[in-house]
């Protein structure tokens, strides 16, 4: 072969080379992403549970106007883990308590403070 052809074949490897890395990089980014959007509406739909708990009076299921006794989701009938990751409460008062989220897979974990009228502020974000 000719030198000609030969730079051709390597460069032409380079550049599949480069296209490949590209590509995983672009997926692993959208996994990421897709996990943290995924946490994101868990913990929103948690929110979205407990507000109702925190108004009903405890004779009919609720929190009677507090959080305190609440030591997982499942208390507003949401599951603790799920395909998307686990839900863990921390820091119960009686108006509002800590949510943290830890991914299944990518390893995002977000934090969220929920009160009686939602989430609080903006969830602190941790990506891997």
């Amino acid at each position: 072969m000719g030198q000609q052809q030969l730079l051709l074949i390597v460069l032409g490897t380079i550049i599949v080379g480069v296209a490949v890395i590209v590509g995983i990089n672009m997926f692993t980014k959208a996994a990421v992403n897709a996990e943290q959007d995924a946490l994101l509406n868990d913990i929103n739909h948690v929110a979205y549970l407990a507000a109702p708990y925190w108004h009903k009076p405890a004779s009919m299921g609720g929190g009677n106007r507090s959080f305190l006794g609440i030591t997982d989701v499942t208390a507003f009938g949401a599951d603790m883990t799920n395909l998307n990751g686990t839900l863990v409460v921390s820091n119960v008062t009686g108006n509002q308590f800590t949510l943290t989220a830890t991914g299944a897979t990518e390893g995002v974990i977000i934090v969220a403070t929920i009160t009686q009228q939602g989430v609080s502020g903006n969830p602190t974000i941790t990506l891997p």
